[in-house]
């Protein structure tokens, strides 16, 4: 069944932009659930990077020859291309580096180990990624950093009132993931930024999973940090980007010393380059952050709008398929609230991984398991839940294709 909105967005032709999308896997048409972990790459994507490969590959800055200028052009191109999709005023608050999980650990180390010391409080959400939570409990172990946690309400949401709690205490930074990858609930991101700032905290947002699916302004947002990566967005692995506020970036020292990230180097010592060359020491990822340019403008000349109705309305439809499953239990708020993307569940009777086992007899691709949640993991009190996660290429006969699935694992397991 289509929708008006999958009208819209010539679904046909968007699925036909993945080329994975045509293998079959146990003589059946793959239906890949699993986006959440990491997207499939889009042909415009990888036509950019093996046009680059083959055409103009060369270390960019400082060289005097065509190839090393048109590869620099086309990197800070890219560059440029980020700073637009995410809606910042200035390119060079754009930092690129592995991925979002090193663009958290550059905020811990550069930011956190200049200006928080004994005593001093981090607030992070049970829902976090482990990629913001490790850094800050390292920041703990080496300056005495506190970190207090923020509970969810009864509808899986973020508690603002525990938010406004732990701001009481003096938290200095507040470490929230836009859009849960265990639960799909979107937080209220502009709404802590205000809280945060009225209180003095700056917020570093995890956007790894709400980047592809969100329209997306970091200045509407009013963040001070914020996280994602090409792999959840259709492009590269091995590419993310760290954008911040500019005056932190001009604060902040580099994380890693090296090449390309200084002014001068002498015998006595070091002065570093400006941002955000100073955060990318040695040769960046080049076609990485071509691919991944490419990516985002193919997302863009859909617009993030119907991307974003079209995942929503995938979402609610597989949150009522679900519910025609017996002894199957949905985490994450209810449909009517705000929430998109990340499926999580269990069938009473049968591991999560067992479940994902027979779904890929299926060609059904999901992902079992904590979902680098470990902490939501025990606060939801489970040890690991099935995950079947959408994508603007996910449509409906997909849903029906899970369905089907779970419900032969029930039969499996003489359920």
């Amino acid at each position: 069944m289509s929708t008006a909105v999958e009208t819209q967005l010539d679904l046909e032709k968007i699925r036909a932009s993945f080329p994975a999308l045509s293998r079959e896997i146990h003589g059946k048409p793959v239906a890949y659930l699993d986006s959440a972990a990491s997207s499939q790459r889009v042909e415009a994507s990888l036509q950019a990077v093996d046009r680059y490969e083959r055409r103009h590959h060369s270390n960019v800055h400082r060289g005097a020859h065509t190839l090393s200028a048109e590869a620099t052009a086309a990197y800070e191109g890219a560059r440029a291309t980020v700073a637009d999709f995410i809606g910042a005023s200035d390119r060079n608050e754009v930092v690129f580096c592995r991925n979002a999980t090193e663009a958290i650990n550059i905020v811990a180390r550069s930011w956190g180990e200049t200006n928080l010391g004994e005593g001093d409080r981090v607030a992070l959400t049970v829902m976090e990624h482990h990629s913001n939570i490790v850094p800050w409990q390292q920041l703990a172990e080496r300056k005495g950093v506190e970190i207090e946690w923020i509970g969810l309400s009864e509808n899986s949401q973020l508690d603002l009132d525990a938010l406004d709690a732990a701001l009481d205490k003096g938290v200095k930074l507040v470490g929230v993931t836009h859009l849960s990858n265990v639960l799909g609930t979107v937080d209220p991101l502009a709404e802590i930024s205000r809280r945060a700032h009225a209180a003095g905290a700056l917020v570093m947002a995890d956007g790894a999973q709400a980047a592809p699916k969100l329209p997306l302004s970091v200045t509407d947002l009013d963040v001070d940090f914020y996280a994602m990566s090409g792999h959840k967005l259709y492009g590269p692995t091995g590419i993310g980007v760290l954008w911040a506020r500019k005056d932190l970036l001009a604060e902040m020292p580099p994380f890693i010393g090296g090449g390309s990230m200084i002014k001068k180097v002498t015998q006595e010592g070091t002065t570093f380059a400006d941002p955000p060359a100073r955060f990318e020491a040695g040769t960046p990822p080049i076609s990485q952050a071509i691919g991944l340019a490419a990516a985002l403008r193919w997302l863009q000349g859909l617009g993030m709008d119907l991307v974003n109705a079209h995942e929503r309305e995938i979402t609610d439809y597989a949150l009522k398929r679900l519910a025609e499953v017996p002894g199957l239990q949905v985490f994450g708020p209810a449909p009517s609230v705000d929430r998109v993307g990340p499926v999580s569940f269990v069938i009473e009777g049968i591991h999560p991984h067992d479940v994902a086992e027979i779904l890929d007899r299926h060609a059904v691709a999901v992902r079992s398991g904590h979902h680098c949640a470990q902490p939501l993991m025990d606060y939801l009190g489970v040890p690991a839940t099935t995950r079947a996660s959408f994508a603007v290429h996910t449509d409906r006969s997909e849903i029906d294709r899970l369905i089907e699935g779970l419900l032969d694992a029930r039969r499996v397991f003489k359920l």
